[in-house]
């Protein structure tokens, strides 16, 4: 049997890509890593990745253009923020039997590829606590009032940053028939923050897959893991969570602008400076746009 990780990047985030790839390889050399190109400008962190890494680029590239092509013609062109980001279900068909997704603005301190061992009795597998907050940025409160989900269910949703599954476990007809399902009710997702994938893959797992395991919710509970949470603690080369006096397993920082000033910035200097290239120019903090652009942004936003 086969394990491996995927991740997604193209050649914008490099830097982060190296930052992620550094800490996987820092706790394990070893495991096979699949780059799922975002958009078509992928090549030079490809070509970055396979040199340091030996990261390889996924092969069917086919499929990642056919899963596009449908996702547009299913929602239109403009429904979601990030429409790129669904070309993570690629996953489903690479050539791990077993594997786990990451997302680029991760870094791990641990051998990540160990939590496949819970596939062993689930589907499914993720380490979040999304659902800690409620049913924001998945759902809305039409999935209680209609009874498309119970409560129960909805503790199971997750951030699509970090999860795992089984090759073929979700089929190219289960992805366009979400997609049809989703696309005839759209009042039930929270895309208020601009997410675009999380909603319609947790509805996907929710509906498709029962045999689900989060496993920050294991006996004992499990560390956090968003950089949003100011209160984790560095040890080294790692942050412990003072909550459960536990290492946490990675960090990610989600609707985070990765920059000098964010929080746990000297982990990802750390990790993005511990091995491999030193191509890149030093990260400068983007400047904010001025008061009347931003002003121009609102009243566009508005209509």
């Amino acid at each position: 049997m086969s394990r491996g990780i995927y991740i997604t990047a193209n050649d914008r985030v490099t830097e982060q890509a190296i930052a992620l790839l550094n800490s996987i390889r820092f706790y394990d050399p070893e495991t096979p890593i699949v780059l799922i190109p975002y958009d078509d400008q992928y090549h030079a962190v490809a070509n970055t990745l396979k040199q340091f890494y030996e990261v390889q680029v996924y092969e069917d590239l086919e499929f990642i253009d056919r899963l596009s092509k449908k996702l547009h013609q299913v929602f239109g062109e403009k429904f979601f923020a990030r429409p790129n980001q669904f070309r993570k279900q690629a996953c489903w068909f690479g050539p791990f039997d077993e594997f786990v997704y990451i997302d680029t603005d991760v870094v791990v301190f641990e051998k990540i590829i160990d939590n496949t061992n819970y596939l062993a009795e689930y589907d499914f597998i993720c380490s979040d606590y999304q659902h800690a907050g409620g049913i924001t940025n998945v759902f809305t409160s039409k999935v209680i009032e209609d009874q498309i989900f119970t409560e129960d269910e909805l503790k199971d949703i997750f951030n699509g940053g970090f999860w795992g599954s089984k090759k073929n476990r979700i089929s190219e007809e289960d992805l366009y028939e979400t997609f049809a399902e989703c696309a005839a009710h759209p009042e039930y997702f929270d895309f208020s923050q601009k997410t675009s994938d999380q909603p319609i893959i947790n509805y996907m797992i929710l509906k498709r897959i029962p045999r689900r395991f989060n496993v920050v919710r294991k006996s004992g509970k499990g560390p956090g893991n968003w950089a949003g949470s100011r209160h984790f603690i560095r040890q080294g080369d790692i942050l412990i969570d003072p909550n459960l006096n536990q290492p946490l397993q990675y960090l990610h920082w989600a609707g985070i602008r990765m920059e000098p000033g964010c929080p746990y910035w000297d982990i990802w200097e750390h990790y993005r400076h511990l091995d491999g290239p030193e191509l890149a120019q030093p990260f400068v903090r983007k400047p904010e746009d001025p008061l009347w652009r931003k002003v121009v942004n609102q009243v566009k936003r508005a209509f």
